[in-house]
């Protein structure tokens, strides 16, 4: 009897490689580690059989050596196993089963009660209690418990770092810090078979531009002629993964594996394999720091676009985008007295045709120059065109005055949104400066030529995919990256559907697409996130012109980059126009050879870029990590939430290319088989082969490989537009380490509900995010980058109601978007406080929304809700878990 499916994409498939990828692993222990009595072990779960799902909830419970009974269970033993240093349940009563087609049958044809409180989207269609399962809060709030507070130091070759989302001091010894370099796992594989056989992806997802917390060092800059040089073979830049040798005459690099001799300049004699001025020189003893270049480049400059067309004006929207943007440009130059902005400045307006204006301080009023040959453009003059502002805002402020005293041409065509991206590379390619382009875009989006409907989502013979840009726009995004021009585009029109998405060159060249529904008067809240996100995008200190180039030991090679950019022929190499300290890529390793379990593996990343004022910098981040020939190393030192941000960046990258649907089996088949190798290899005490075994640092894989599986982009449901689908592929790509994760498994706080309660609400107070969480009588707040809702349950006390939203009756309330009224009392002002928290953490203004239990609005809660099953029909986290389970058991026998 076969195992039956949740659904197609779980049947199992015979293991195969993925196309183009090559299989290896990832590790952490250098050749002199031995796993100590704190190294975690393997975690064994709850029995995947449901006849005795009940009897094992034990092996979660606190330790104990007496036999654990549960009602309605065949009593089990739990004892603590000194060899494995983890807990075993046995359970006396399981017969050994050889046969793999009898073990099937038991798994799938037994079924446990479920329990009062369990909510049907959350149950098991296997009888699973989801409650027993590995939890992502119980290790959030492990991780928690051991490094609150405490100091991680990071170190050449060093152990698995606190998680994302645990407060702790980070500091750098010699490796760069986890706030800006995480590995899939921190121990290598030695060699090749190893690592395909693991099926643990090898890679590493940086931030470069990554702000240290408070409390924690900044990144030390040092002059570029004071700083020790690098290899000179390979161009690799100075770190401690250099070994020095002959007393500090020659260093070895091991990204090239070459000596190079040490210039007589900068010789300092070594003390025990050291320089004596190690100390002294970040190049040395950081794993991060930053060399400022002697030569300076232009400064960034600011380019605003608006939309004048026609249907641009009879939206009614130009007015309170013309205030906005002369109340942001106040802002900049400063108050009376104060240093005036030196930041040069240009406005253009578009419909058809473009409309240039010459700012220069010698007139006396703005020149305006209309060009008609948008095909061949070419710009009539170039000064004028971009003045410092300290000298012409108060001609912008009059061109945007008079934009709204134009009168359009009735029967003129809407505006191509593509227009003033190659106007502003022409005007910033004549000034020969990079900065940004700020488009202000009303009128409906023009058309593709290119077939762009909904009906390419579910089709996987389509050899082009939906999420590709037209070859236009990607010729042009390349055109920006090459001049250092980023394009944040904010779009006004309510059009959704059969109109051409406008943000592929705004995400390939560092910017963004922000969308509004209307800014019309009676839209005040809309009107306060178009402030806000004008001002975090005109105030945002960028990186322009950011080259990454990518080093690492030359056993190893890179064979994948992953991100929000355009990848070129060279993995090693990624150009962009614009860098912001939110933006993370990921890269893959595969092997050439073996490692050097002595030496490890090197990483080296290192970026130039140029700031705002015109400085040329390199940032330089190195990190050192073991290799090991045991994979129970590999297995241990991996990190789930590490190994989710790379599976995200990879599956979202190869969407591109690929059919949906292969991208979701070969995700799950790569866990299967990473799972199965772990079992297979690692388990050395007896099992039973109902028994799910996980490593400690991956407990919350499955829950988070099942959210990535059936999110939005890779599991697309009728409900989505295919434009919210581009929108969530281009933010969540570029999205760092704890913003992925908690994407993918969102906090839910809950509020208190009771007048005595003086307790603030915090992020630390999470439960799972399944329904059966939610109680009728309480309200919750639930929280991920790129959504905020408040769940307000239909028993909720109408004392707390009255408190928080001015009114004692549930029915009163309308499920929707709101804004909370300011009222004097503990819960309105805690939970006004809490929202400002979290919107803070955000990369876009989120509008909070409020969905009433049992409203039609609850669907956009079902979202989150990532344990339950999905309304896209994507299979709860216990379905998946024991597929999972079964489809191991399969490759193991």
């Amino acid at each position: 009897m076969d195992v039956p499916a949740v659904n197609t994409s779980f049947t199992h498939l015979q293991p195969q490689s993925w196309a183009g990828q090559n299989h290896m692993t990832p590790a952490v222990s250098p050749a002199s580690w031995q796993p100590n009595a704190t190294c975690p072990p393997p975690y064994h779960y709850p029995y995947m059989n449901p006849k005795h799902q009940s009897s094992t909830e034990g092996s979660l419970a606190p330790m104990t050596h007496e036999p654990v009974t549960c009602s309605g269970a065949r009593p089990q033993s739990l004892y603590w196993d000194t060899s494995q240093q983890s807990y075993q349940g046995v359970c006396k009563s399981v017969p050994e089963i050889s046969n793999m087609k009898t073990q099937e049958m038991l798994l799938g044809s037994c079924s446990l009660p479920t329990s009062p409180t369990s909510n049907s989207k959350s149950e098991s269609r296997y009888g699973l209690d989801p409650q027993f399962l590995p939890s992502v809060v119980h290790v959030i709030k492990d991780d928690r418990v051991q490094w609150e507070g405490k100091v991680f130091v990071s170190k050449s070759k060093s152990s698995v770092p606190p998680l994302s989302s645990t407060r702790c001091t980070l500091e750098d010894r010699g490796n760069a810090t986890p706030h800006f370099i995480r590995c899939t796992t921190y121990c290598f594989p030695v060699d090749v078979k190893s690592a395909q056989k693991s099926h643990l992806p090898l890679g590493a997802t940086v931030l470069p531009l990554a702000v240290p917390e408070r409390g924690e060092r900044s990144v030390p800059v040092c002059e570029a002629g004071d700083c020790v040089k690098g290899c000179g073979h390979c161009g690799a830049f100075m770190s401690p993964a250099m070994g020095w040798q002959d007393c500090g005459q020659r260093f070895y690099c091991p990204f090239c594996d070459t000596l190079s001799e040490v210039p007589w300049q900068s010789y300092q004699p070594t003390n025990q394999g050291r320089r004596v001025d190690n100390e002294r020189k970040p190049e040395l003893s950081l794993g991060s720091y930053e060399i400022l270049e002697k030569q300076m480049s232009n400064a960034a400059v600011l380019m605003l676009a608006i939309d004048v067309s026609a249907s641009a004006m009879r939206t009614g929207h130009l007015d309170l985008i013309c205030q906005q943007i002369c109340s942001q440009l106040q802002i900049l130059q400063g108050t009376e007295g104060a240093d005036q902005s030196d930041l040069r400045v240009g406005v253009m307006t578009y419909d058809s045709r473009i409309h240039l204006y010459n700012l220069s301080p010698a007139l006396s009023r703005p020149h305006m120059m209309i060009i008609t040959d948008c095909e061949e453009m070419e710009l009539p003059f170039s000064e004028g065109l971009l003045v410092p502002l300290k000298d012409c805002r108060h001609k912008v402020e009059r061109v945007l005055q008079e934009i709204a005293l134009f009168k359009p041409k009735s029967d003129e065509r809407c505006a191509s949104q593509d227009l003033p991206v190659s106007a502003a590379v022409k005007i910033f390619q004549a000034s020969e400066s990079p900065g940004k382009l700020l488009i202000f875009h009303s009128s409906p989006l023009t058309e593709c030529t290119e077939d762009k409907n909904s009906s390419v989502f579910f089709s996987s013979s389509k050899l082009k995919s939906i999420f590709q840009g037209p070859d236009s726009s990607t010729s042009l995004a390349k055109e920006c990256v090459n001049q250092g021009c980023c394009i944040h585009t904010f779009v006004f029109s309510d059009q959704e559907v059969g109109g051409a998405w406008p943000g592929h060159i705004p995400f390939l060249t560092g910017g963004g697409l922000i969308c509004y529904n209307s800014l019309q008067m009676e839209m005040e809240m809309e009107q306060e996130r178009f402030q806000a996100d004008l001002s975090r995008c005109v105030n945002m200190q960028m990186a322009f012109k950011a080259q990454l180039k990518v080093f690492v030991s030359k056993e190893m090679r890179i064979s994948g980059c992953y991100g929000a950019f355009i990848a070129g022929p060279d993995t090693s190499r990624v150009a962009m126009a614009a860098l912001d300290w939110r933006t993370a890529m990921a890269f893959e390793f595969t092997h050439n050879k073996s490692l050097d379990e002595a030496r490890g593996v090197a990483i080296q990343f290192a970026l130039s870029y140029s700031t705002s004022s015109g400085e040329s910098r390199k940032r330089i981040h190195t990190v050192t990590l073991p290799s090991s020939h045991q994979l129970l190393d590999t297995f241990r030192s991996s990190q789930a939430e590490s190994l989710l941000t790379f599976y995200c960046k990879k599956m979202y990258s190869l969407a591109l290319e690929s059919p949906l649907q292969s991208l979701r089996e070969e995700l799950q088949t790569e866990v299967t088989e990473m799972l199965a190798c772990f079992r297979r290899h690692n388990c050395t005490t007896a099992v039973s082969p109902g028994q799910l075994v996980l490593p400690q640092f991956l407990k919350a894989l499955p829950v988070y490989i099942n959210s990535l599986r059936k999110s939005e982009v890779l599991l697309p449901g009728l409900r989505s537009s295919v434009q919210q689908r581009l929108q969530l592929r281009c933010l969540i790509v570029s999205m760092d380490t704890m913003s992925t994760a908690s994407q993918f498994y969102p906090h839910i706080l809950p509020l208190p509900v009771s007048g005595g309660n003086t307790n603030m609400p915090c992020v630390e107070e999470t439960v799972r995010c399944t329904a059966s969480s939610l109680d009728q009588g309480g309200l919750y707040l639930i929280y991920c980058p790129l959504a905020l809702l408040l769940w307000v349950g239909s028993r909720v006390p109408p004392q707390t109601l009255l408190q928080l939203f001015n009114t004692n009756s549930f029915s009163s309330l309308t499920s929707g978007k709101i804004r909370l009224p300011v009222l004097e009392n503990f819960l309105s002002i805690s939970t006004r406080d809490l929202i400002c928290s979290l919107q803070s953490q955000a990369a876009v203004t989120l509008q909070l929304k409020m969905v009433k239990e049992g409203d039609n609005c609850e669907e956009s809660l079902q979202h989150l809700l990532v344990e339950d099953k999905s309304p896209n029909g994507g299979a709860s986290y216990a379905d998946f878990l024991f597929h999972l389970h079964v489809n191991s058991l399969r490759l193991i026998v």
